[in-house]
């Protein structure tokens, strides 16, 4: 695990009574973490739960990847997907290319996001690579008034330089069509919704098939995006007015490489995209290929929102390709085994670990009651054996471990501290709170 510094680890302890209790710990303090220990607790009334995590500050993605504008969404195995997946194409290292992730830890405060600094005062157009929740999570951020954004709790750093931007038009790009588009309603009604904000959409790209329409039958939520996107592009003025922000939503496209600036050596300047179609791939599924036809699309930033991924713990089992943790059911297997006897006993996972970055928050819920099934399961057809019959330190071991590591461990009541730091200076500004950016600040405020 990555440990800051001196090392240091937040905490979270509950217990349920019992003399024998069922001793778990969470590795991970985001959403699927929390769901767990809730369920956990909730329907084994032996259960004595830790959490850790490596940040003094816990929720991961509700406190660090939900957009600050959205403040109303927000051992087994949780740490998540701390990583990114890479397109592999020529150009991707070259400065001005960063991914969504990055960036989203960027606004949202969090410290190992803090030096990110993306430039938005030397170009005017930003790419989206992805046209999930995230991209239009971003592309919303980018163009959204920053008045609105001054009463979130954007981190400060972040909402200065917004103000200080240059960007006035966003493209938003995806391989494949206005059907297949991978966010959700609620998303795309908040960035179509953004006030004096004018919209692109090509009126040959909304044009659907006979494949699109079996699409859309057997899923409401792509028929409505689609009506969504073709409403917005009818409304739309022929021309975006002087100085009138704009997104355009740009289909069945898919990046090829990225291109060098000839003024300034080793920064983008583009993309150079292939052109797309859709190809039946089975019932009610297309997959996009390319046509060998290109074209070029200038900017001086890129966005790479095409997927977050998991990293291996040395010691774990780790499916590299697919970026999660090999499981049934949340039973971590053995070795990328799919053989369902060869499991690592007490071993379990939930979240993006298990599934992969998909589905919103809620969905952790349910992957959660997935897992803690099997752990209760195991547990009582004797695979798991509880503390009565097979005593072990728990909690009590954990710490002693931890202690002859060096890691400092912070228990929940010291991030209660910064919690309450973070709304006090909020108050001070009219925002819920200042979020503390560096671990420097964070330490701080937890020695006070």
């Amino acid at each position: 695990m990555a440990i800051f510094g001196a090392r240091n680890f937040l905490s979270r302890s509950f217990s349920s009574l019992s003399p024998h209790p069922l001793r778990i710990c969470i590795v991970g303090g985001g959403p699927a973490g929390f769901y767990t220990a809730e369920k956990m607790l909730k329907t084994h009334q032996g259960s004595q739960v830790d959490i850790i995590d490596r940040l003094p500050t816990p929720f991961g993605l509700v406190r660090s990847g939900v957009a600050p504008d959205h403040p109303e969404t927000k051992v087994v195995l949780a740490y998540g997907a701390e990583s990114d997946r890479v397109l592999g194409i020529p150009g991707e290292d070259l400065k001005g290319v960063h991914s969504a992730r990055e960036f989203v830890w960027w606004y949202n405060g969090h410290p190992d996001g803090r030096n990110l600094d993306p430039d938005l005062k030397s170009t005017d157009t930003a790419v989206i690579l992805g046209q999930g929740n995230v991209a239009l999570d971003v592309a919303r951020i980018l163009l959204r008034p920053t008045s609105d954004l001054a009463t979130t709790d954007i981190a400060s750093h972040a909402l200065t330089a917004l103000e200080q931007s240059s960007i006035r038009k966003v493209y938003v790009v995806g391989r494949r069509g206005p059907v297949q588009a991978a966010c959700t309603a609620k998303e795309l009604r908040e960035v179509l919704g953004i006030k004096d904000l004018y919209i692109h959409i090509k009126e040959e790209d909304l044009k659907i098939t006979p494949a699109d329409e079996e699409e859309m039958k057997n899923s409401r939520i792509h028929r409505r995006i689609y009506e969504l996107l073709s409403k917005a592009a009818v409304a739309r003025a022929s021309q975006p007015s002087s100085g009138q922000r704009e997104l355009h939503f740009v289909f069945f496209h898919q990046p090829d490489m990225f291109l060098e600036s000839s003024d300034k050596k080793g920064y983008v300047s583009g993309v150079h995209l292939e052109r797309t179609v859709l190809k039946g791939v089975g019932p009610g599924k297309q997959t996009a290929v390319g046509t060998g036809k290109f074209e070029d699309l200038a900017c001086g930033i890129v966005l790479k929102s095409i997927g977050y991924k998991s990293v291996p713990v040395d010691g774990l089992p780790f499916d590299n390709q697919k970026g999660v943790v090999p499981n049934i059911k949340g039973r971590v297997l053995s070795y990328n085994s799919r053989d369902p006897t060869l499991l690592e006993n007490g071993l379990y996972v939930c979240g993006w670990l298990k599934r992969g970055p998909t589905g919103i928050i809620a969905t952790n819920l349910y992957c959660a009651e997935e897992t803690v099934t099997s752990i209760l399961e195991d547990l009582e057809q004797g695979i798991i054996a509880s503390t009565a019959s097979l005593p072990k330190p728990g909690r009590d071991g954990l710490l002693q471990i931890m202690d002859n590591r060096n890691v400092r461990v912070i228990p929940f009541s010291t991030w209660e501290r910064i919690d309450k730091e973070e709304k006090r200076l909020g108050n001070l500004r009219n925002k819920p709170r200042e979020k503390l950016t560096t671990w420097e600040e964070l330490l701080k405020a937890t020695s006070e």
